[in-house]
């Protein structure tokens, strides 16, 4: 019984060391990612200059979202890494940046009412589910209690 127990204890704290130290190379990654997006968005700016403003102000706009999820990303990856699990609420957020991101590129471009639609319930649903899952958040649980 005991012997079961120090190996379970050794497989734990070896899963535990792993994983951080899988999530510490994403972190880095991310890091980068994040410098690079914004070199590339400083970057696009010569476009201002070069092209008409609607294009060149498109590609900044998408250029910036980008970077917020990424953002979001590594906001994800940090909740996990100092709590140990991952906030649905940073995944939303995460998803809902994204699909901003779409929204902005559906101005400069003739879509379907379908598409539009389907956007619009599709922000909707995961406002909803962020409603309920900071209403109903394990956190604000332990609070009550």
């Amino acid at each position: 019984m005991w012997r079961e127990n120090s190996v379970d204890l050794k497989l734990n704290r070896f899963y535990e060391m792993s994983a951080r130290a899988v999530l510490s190379l994403l972190i880095i990654a991310i890091l980068l990612a994040i410098v690079a997006g914004v070199g590339c968005t400083l970057y696009d700016l010569r476009l201002v200059f070069n092209q008409e403003f609607h294009g060149a102000f498109k590609q900044i706009m998408v250029d910036l979202l980008t970077v917020l999820a990424i953002i979001e990303v590594l906001r994800t990856a940090l909740a996990y890494s100092t709590e140990g699990r991952v906030k649905v609420t940073y995944i939303i957020d995460t998803v809902i940046v994204t699909v901003l991101t779409e929204v902005m590129a559906f101005w400069y471009k003739e879509i379907d009412w379908q598409e539009v639609a389907m956007t619009i319930s599709l922000v909707l649903s995961l406002a909803l589910i962020r409603i309920v899952a900071v209403r109903f958040s394990p956190a604000g649980s332990r609070k009550e209690l």
